[in-house]
C-alpha cells in the first residue's frame, strides 16, 4: 500500500527534507506513495528539480524502473507492460471487449486474470460506467510513477539515456499544455488514494458507498455524455458528486465550467433516474475562488491541506 500524502511528508521529515504541500504534491503526482522511489528525493532541492534528476538525467534513479518493475513482478512483463500502456490511452477507461481487441488476444480469460492481476497490484482500477454499450469493467491507470513514465519519460528514453537532455528540462515542461493535461489525470489518481481523507472533509457516512460514473451517448442526437470522476451515494438519501480540478493558481469556475458542471448533473439525474438529492463538491489542488457560480453551485470543498490529514 502506498504512503498516504501525511505519510510522505514524515518520510521526507526524517531524512532533513522540508517541503511545503505543494511540492510534495508535485513530487507525489510523479512518485506516487512508494517509499523506495521517495528515497532518491534530496535535501535541498524544490521538486521541480528532484524530478528532473530522478527522471531526465542519463544515471537518473527511475530512468529504468519501468522495465525493472514489470520483470520483477511479472511472467511475460511484456504482455503486462502492453497492457499497461494501451489503457493509459483512455483517460477516462477502457472497456475490457476493446482491450482484447487491441491486445489481439484471443483468449478473454487470460486477459482477465492479467487485469486482475495489474489491479491487485495497484496499476489500475476497474469500475463500471452506466449507459454504455458494452457490458462489463472498464479500466483506467492509477499509478503515478506509470502514468509519468508513459507520457513524460518513454517517448524520450533514448535521448535521457544518451544525457541529451540537459538539467531545467523539467522546469521548461512543467509549464507546457501537456503538462495541464497530465496533471489533471495524476491528481485524479492522487485523489482516488486518498478517499478517507475527501470522506472525512465532507463529512460522509462511512456506510456511503464510493465510485465513478461515466455516460457515453449512444447517439449524436442525445445529449452530450458525461463523466463524474468521484461520488459518494449515501445513505441519508444523498448523493455528493465531485469534480477534481488541478491548478497551480487558484481555480476559477468561469461560465463554461459551469454549464458543464451543471450537465453533468442533469445527464447523471437523467440516465440514472436517482430521486437523491444531488450535492456538489469541488476536491482543488489549490483552493476555490468565489464567485457567482461557486455559490450556485458548490455545497463543499475539499482543499489540498485536506488530503494532508493522518
Amino acid at each position: 500500500t502506498p504512503f498516504t500524502l501525511n505519510e510522505v511528508q514524515t518520510f521526507l521529515l526524517t531524512s532533513g527534507i522540508k517541503l511545503n504541500q505543494k511540492h510534495i504534491l508535485d513530487l507525489y503526482m510523479a512518485l506516487g506513495g512508494v517509499p523506495h522511489y521517495l528515497s532518491f528525493v534530496r535535501r535541498g532541492l524544490s521538486a521541480t528539480q528532484c524530478i528532473d534528476e530522478i527522471f531526465f538525467q542519463k544515471d537518473g534513479a527511475l530512468v529504468n524502473e519501468f522495465e525493472r518493475l514489470f520483470a520483477s513482478l511479472f511472467n511475460e512483463s511484456d504482455i503486462y507492460a502492453n497492457l499497461v500502456r494501451k489503457i493509459a490511452k483512455h483517460r477516462y477507461g477502457v472497456g475490457q471487449s476493446q482491450l482484447i481487441r487491441e491486445c489481439k488476444m484471443t483468449k478473454g480469460g487470460r486477459m482477465v486474470q492479467k487485469l486482475k492481476e495489474l489491479e491487485d497490484a495497484g496499476f489500475i482500477m476497474s469500475f463500471l460506467p452506466y449507459g454504455h454499450q458494452e457490458k462489463g469493467k472498464y479500466f483506467k491507470i492509477i499509478d503515478e510513477y506509470i502514468l509519468f513514465y508513459l507520457h513524460w519519460i518513454e517517448r524520450h528514453l533514448n535521448s535521457i539515456r544518451k544525457q541529451d537532455q540537459s538539467s531545467g528540462y523539467w522546469l521548461s515542461q512543467a509549464k507546457s499544455a501537456g503538462w495541464k493535461s497530465w496533471s489533471g489525470y495524476s491528481f485524479e489518481a492522487v485523489c482516488n488514494k486518498h478517499i478517507s481523507q475527501i470522506r472525512k472533509a465532507l463529512n460522509i457516512d462511512p456506510g456511503a458507498h464510493v465510485g465513478a460514473w461515466r455516460y457515453i451517448s449512444k447517439s449524436q442526437k442525445e445529449e452530450s455524455g458525461a463523466q463524474i470522476d468521484l461520488l459518494f451515494d449515501r445513505p441519508d438519501d444523498a448523493i455528493t458528486i465531485c469534480e477534481i480540478k488541478h491548478s497551480d493558481k487558484t481555480f476559477v469556475i468561469d461560465k463554461a465550467c459551469a454549464q458543464n458542471l451543471k450537465n453533468k448533473i442533469e445527464v447523471y439525474k437523467k440516465q440514472t433516474r436517482v430521486q437523491k438529492q444531488i450535492f456538489l463538491a469541488m476536491i482543488t489542488s489549490a483552493g476555490l475562488k468565489s464567485s457567482k457560480y461557486s455559490e450556485e453551485l458548490i455545497s463543499q470543498e475539499v482543499c489540498l491541506n485536506d488530503l494532508f490529514e493522518s
